[in-house]
């Protein structure tokens, strides 16, 4: 399958499990938020995406992506679909509505303003429902992500251990198949029972204390649908494991320094730290151009 078919692919699928994830979590499981939320953070998305699809396109004099036919739009909406899902279901604001909103915008437009130049075109580089979730809560000391019992709250017996072990396979399945993405996946969760263990350690805890965040679906989802984003994170292998790793590192200063929702300003983080590499990058590489092949600004 080729690169483009493996990520629209990719996409669809994500696309097709969060959404099932959300359903069930509001009609089984037991999730906090509202489906009103839900609603408002996927309208914002969606609206947001084609928003700035139409002044880039305009500005560019280019046609829109969502040309083409139905089957074309809902395919360039799934990224925003995806991200208003995930928005919805990991943030937490009682009965407010507007904070959803200004999650959902601000994830979908991170991905517009903070782009870094890889061959010959643009890509973002953070995570956009991260992002979004992260700067929501930063700004709004009131908010916070959602509560980790909601995944299992109405579940019992086998059931609730069950359901994350499914959410578990299914996440492997796709980062394996589709996204690419189990290097960073194994970086990642041996640097963060590593960094259990040593804060565990260092503080005469039992162990146990450090790695039991590992078994709470939170940190499932968090680690097969969250940090695997492939528009945010590296392709090779080696990257990918230090990409995850770094995340790990940078989380445990954060819990050190008595940092809540370490989680997501962790992963927020690396995202901006390895945004601003390549951007290093680009710009040597640029520098070191021969003269006849740098092109006329004037």
């Amino acid at each position: 399958m080729s690169a483009p078919n493996l990520r629209l692919s990719s996409l669809r699928r994500f696309a097709i499990s969060i959404s099932v994830l959300n359903l069930l979590g509001r009609s089984v499981l037991g999730f906090e938020s509202s489906w009103a939320q839900m609603f408002v953070a996927l309208v914002t998305a969606y609206a947001t995406e084609m928003v700035l699809e139409v002044a880039d396109a305009w500005a560019n004099e280019r046609p829109y992506r969502f040309a083409g036919g139905g089957w074309n739009l809902v395919d360039f909406l799934l990224p925003a679909h995806i991200a208003g899902m995930a928005v919805a279901m990991l943030l937490y604001t009682g009965s407010w509505l507007l904070p959803f909103a200004f999650a959902a915008a601000v994830s979908i437009a991170s991905k517009a303003l903070f782009t870094v130049p890889v061959n010959k075109s643009r890509r973002h580089f953070l995570n956009p429902s991260n992002t979004g979730i992260a700067v929501t809560v930063l700004l709004f000391p009131a908010l916070a992500p959602i509560m980790p019992y909601q995944f299992t709250e109405r579940l019992s017996g086998g059931m609730s251990w069950a359901f994350p072990v499914l959410v578990a396979c299914v996440g492997f399945f796709m980062n394996w198949r589709y996204a690419g993405r189990l290097p960073l996946v194994l970086g990642w969760v041996v640097g963060f029972a590593l960094q259990g263990i040593l804060r565990c350690l260092l503080s005469d805890l039992p162990i146990m204390v450090g790695l039991v965040p590992m078994t709470g679906v939170s940190f499932i989802l968090f680690t097969f649908y969250m940090v695997t984003d492939p528009g945010s994170t590296p392709i090779d292998w080696r990257e990918q494991i230090m990409f995850g790793a770094a995340i790990a590192l940078v989380y445990s200063v954060l819990v050190l320094a008595h940092v809540g929702f370490a989680f997501f300003y962790a992963l927020f983080i690396i995202c901006f730290a390895r945004g601003l590499l390549l951007h290093l990058k680009a710009a040597k590489s640029e520098t070191y151009l021969p003269t006849e092949s740098i092109p006329n600004r004037y």
